[in-house]
Formats: C-alpha cells, structure tokens, sequence
C-alpha cells in the first residue's frame, strides 16, 4: 500500500494530555486511520503507568517490556538512564520490529505494530522513578523492513515526560483536550513549551558536572525536530466544542479535529476490549488532515545512530 498525500512515513507524533483526557483512544484512532492510509505504523506504549491499550488495540497480552531489551533500569543495575541525568543518546535506539523477539512487539489484525517501554508496576516496590522509559521514548527509532516507520507514542498523563525533553526528538505533538480546565491549560502549557524550545531556550543544566552532558542536552535542544503543536478535542457535544474552541482561539491556538460523544467508545474501555468506535473513527480523520497537512521534518540529528544488534534471549 501506498500513502497517497503528503508524507509521513517516518514521522514521529507524540501524544499528550491530562490524565483521562483520552490520549490513548485517540492513539488507536489515529493509528487504524493512517493504516488505512498505507502507512506502516507503529504504536509505542510509553505510558509507564496506565494499562489497557494493547487491548483496545487489538492484542490479547503486550508486549514484553523495551527497558528490558535494552538492558534494564539504572536504578537496578541496568543500561538505561535517566534523560534529566544523562541526556547521551541510548544505544541502538533504531530498532526493526520485524526481526525483534516476538515477545517484545505485536502485530494487529491491521497490521499495526505494537511495542512496550514499561510500566512501574513491574518493577517491583523501591524501582526509582519512570526516566529510563522516558529515554527510550526519545530515543527510539523504528524501521519495518529497513525503512522507518510512522511511530505514534502514547506518552503518560501530565507534563513530566515533556519537562524530560521527549518533545526535542517528536517531528509532531498531538495534545488531546477533554472538556475540562485542566486539559485546556495542558494545551497552553505544551504550546508555550515548544515555542520556547523553536525560540532557542536551553534545557537546564545546573546539576550536571560533566561539560560533555551538558553540550549534549543543549544539542539536544538546539537540533529539536517538532514544529507545532495540534489540539484535538475529545469527548465534546457541540456546546463543550464552541466553548473550547473558543478559549484556545483567545491563546492564539486551533483545535484541527474534534471527537464527538461515542458510546461504543465508552464500552469499549469499560468492558476492556478492542476499541470500537461510530463516529469517533469519522472525526479522527480531520487530526490526519492536519497531521498530512504538515508533513515530516527529514534532517540530521545526534540520533542517527546504527540500528540496535540482535540480542540472543
């Protein structure tokens, strides 16, 4: 199959938003649609903290754990650290899903790829804190067949994976509004952030010793990939849309999509089975509009590195 506009095979969209915002009911939207679309798509489950969406998916279990692929946490003895204390890039962060382990990615019906960075549940009482997962987020690179791959990750509730600088290596950030205050300042909140980040702010740096750390969190930075952000309101009736649109125009900010009431949404997740959706899956289609609309960034960066060796398990 063959994308027939704009390209963005190879783009990597981040997804954000305030805890039950529905960040990942929109991750599986987006991902069935771009399949539709030819896209080889993979989704990346970079919440470490939320469970459920290899199920609305489509898979019967996830997948095994990317932390442990790359050798576990720091905070356990393993190789991979935290982004805030070591912002060098991962090793072999470029993978190919079609020659890991089958236990450490699925495949749906579609033929949408799934992989997992890891959840805090299952490292047991004292495991430190979620930023090695955050690393392989921002780091990971995915090829299907040697070529990369459109990735999508759902990335966990609030504004701590962004304030790690996942967002420098994203082309993409999607920011799902549910109709609450709290979600609309999120989409402020990430909006600011990224025009801070294309206005030349630096990370901070105050508590590194090494100069070589702190040279590469300011490269990090100074070569940030992502170009915008897009709102996408989720759950609205047409009051909560006019008001929300609304609010975010009086920042300056667009919603490009927005995702009406769907009850087959809500008994999807409420019975915890593959996610099935009405009009839901039609309204998603103005998000890939305007994700096309935009494109991919090609270009260098610190992350073109080898793709990750096979490991023997």
């Amino acid at each position: 199959m063959k994308a027939e506009t704009k390209d963005l095979s190879g783009s990597r969209i981040g997804i954000f938003g305030k805890g039950g915002s529905g960040k990942s009911t929109v991750t599986v939207l987006l991902a069935r649609a771009l399949r539709k679309r030819g896209y080889e798509v993979c989704v990346v489950d970079a919440d470490s903290t939320n469970v459920g969406l290899h199920q609305a998916i489509g898979l019967d279990q996830s997948p095994e754990s990317l932390i442990d692929y790359f050798g576990g946490m720091v905070f356990s003895g393993g190789a991979v650290t935290c982004p805030v204390d070591d912002p060098m890039p991962l090793s072999g962060a470029k993978i190919s899903v079609d020659e890991l382990p089958s236990r450490f990615v699925g495949r749906t019906e579609e033929g949408i790829w799934v992989v997992a960075t890891g959840k805090m549940g299952e490292r047991g009482p004292g495991a430190g804190c979620d930023g090695p997962m955050a690393k392989i987020s921002r780091d990971l690179r995915v090829q299907v067949n040697g070529e990369a791959c459109l990735t999508l990750l759902d990335f966990k509730a609030g504004f701590e994976d962004s304030a790690r600088g996942v967002v420098v290596t994203l082309d993409q950030v999607v920011v799902v509004v549910d109709p609450t205050s709290a979600a609309l300042q999120m989409a402020i909140d990430m909006t600011e952030l990224i025009e801070r980040i294309k206005g030349g702010d630096s990370p901070a740096t105050a508590h590194l010793e090494s100069p070589e750390l702190v040279e590469m969190a300011t490269r990090l930075y100074q070569q940030a990939r992502v170009q915008n952000v897009l709102v996408v309101l989720n759950r609205v009736a047409p009051e909560s849309s006019r008001y929300l649109r609304g609010s975010l125009e009086t920042r300056g900010i667009h919603a490009a999509a927005a995702i009406r009431v769907d009850p087959w949404v809500a008994a999807s997740w409420l019975i915890g089975k593959r996610l099935e959706a009405r009009v839901a899956e039609i309204d998603i289609e103005d998000l890939v509009g305007a994700l096309e609309a935009e494109g991919s960034m090609p270009g260098e960066s610190v992350f073109n590195v080898p793709v990750h060796p096979q490991v023997t398990y």
